[in-house]
């Protein structure tokens, strides 16, 4: 190719790609405001099956979220009722119906880590997936490959396009109740964890299932589990449980990241998914990450028990998180703890977020800048879908 024809097609490409940034920055002017911060929401529901009728079919038509997150128990009523998954066939077809109802991809998520952490019974016909930790401990990248990839083939041949992992945190308390005793992190060293957690998203973006490591900046520590109330990490975390983050980030294996709510006063007095020094100075600046970030479950007790649930969007949303996940799953109260909220299922709470950020901007607390940085964020990861 001469000189002067490289030029011109430089000069092509150029024109080109400017004329696609107009076009995107027009078509992105258009769309409402409110749609913009409905991607921003990804909610659990109620039902094996959709119809028109039902009130997620209205949250994804009317309110146009983000996402949905799939469980195989129902916490609120009792653990023996069905949520979301009765079989293969059924499961399939509720994926399908759900992603047919806007044209807008919808996330699909679920918890599917193996061993403890799964929502994909063997008695419900599914696969078994061993634990990260049983993984961890055989420490054999091949077998490593086969675990991972029959994990992301059946989530993709059931239309699973996110699952919340792999679990990145060190196994620093063997005795911690939601990590190291549920066998949900691969190894207490780094090595280890990251050589694994590669090997796992790698299978599963070959199968077209969006990873989404956690739980940012490290939940490995804790003494407590975040789902019944406070964990306090000041005097257990580390400096490394944030190297296998920011190792994956460097090497650019990942575009999601999800934040934990653990309260660690080495890095701000507000839990992480709270903190924008957390988020915005230390994963976003300091990391240089620019995926899409996703709470955990914003009903998880160490937020709900402390923070209004108004209160705890703006606090998020301001900090840098993209999108807010609500379980609407949270498990009943325990006996003789009257410190702990109850928190019922609600099929309007995606809508009730949704309106209440919409305020926020409305008042000026949050930019519309800043919505539509997480909806470019949350857009282009769809894409990659």
């Amino acid at each position: 190719m001469t000189r002067p024809t490289i030029l011109v097609f430089i000069f092509l490409f150029s024109l080109i790609s400017c004329v696609e940034k107009k076009d995107n920055t027009e078509k992105n002017a258009t769309i409402p405001i409110a749609e913009k911060v409905g991607q921003m929401i990804m909610v659990g529901f109620r039902g094996t099956a959709i119809s028109d009728s039902d009130a997620i079919y209205k949250m994804v038509t009317d309110y146009h979220i983000g996402g949905v997150v799939l469980y195989s128990r129902d916490l609120p009523s009792k653990e023996t009722v069905k949520r979301n998954v009765i079989s293969p066939t059924q499961l399939k077809k509720l994926n399908a119906d759900l992603q047919a109802i806007d044209a807008t991809k919808l996330l699909i998520a679920i918890d599917e880590e193996g061993g403890f952490v799964t929502r994909l019974s063997v008695d419900d016909g599914f696969e078994y997936h061993k634990s990260h930790q049983a993984i961890g401990k055989l420490n054999n990248l091949d077998s490593t490959k086969v675990w991972a990839n029959t994990m992301a083939s059946e989530l993709a041949e059931l239309g699973i396009n996110m699952n919340f992992g792999p679990v990145i945190d060190l196994n620093i308390n063997p005795l911690n109740p939601i990590i190291g005793a549920r066998e949900r992190s691969f190894s207490d060293s780094l090595e280890t964890v990251i050589a694994h957690a590669k090997v796992f998203i790698k299978e599963h973006t070959k199968n077209h299932i969006s990873c989404v490591p956690k739980h940012f900046p490290g939940h490995g520590s804790s003494d407590k589990d975040s789902h019944k109330g406070l964990a306090n990490v000041t005097t257990t975390w580390s400096e490394k449980e944030l190297t296998p983050f920011k190792t994956l980030i460097n090497d650019k294996d990942i575009n999601v990241v999800m934040t934990s709510h653990v309260y660690n006063e080495n890095l701000d007095t507000l839990p992480a998914t709270l903190s924008p020094k957390i988020i915005e100075d230390l994963l976003r600046t300091d990391f240089g990450f620019d995926g899409v970030i996703i709470s955990d479950d914003m009903q998880m007790r160490a937020i709900s028990n402390f923070y209004e649930f108004e209160t705890a969007i703006e606090k998020a949303i301001i900090a840098g998180v993209d999108m807010l996940l609500f379980s609407n799953n949270a498990a009943p109260c325990p006996e003789n703890t009257p410190d702990c909220i109850e928190i019922p299922f609600d099929p309007e709470i995606a809508k009730r977020a949704i309106n209440h950020i919409l305020k926020l901007v409305e008042e000026g607390k949050i930019s519309e800048e800043r919505i539509d940085d997480s909806y470019q964020r949350i857009l282009a990861l769809k894409k990659q879908l």
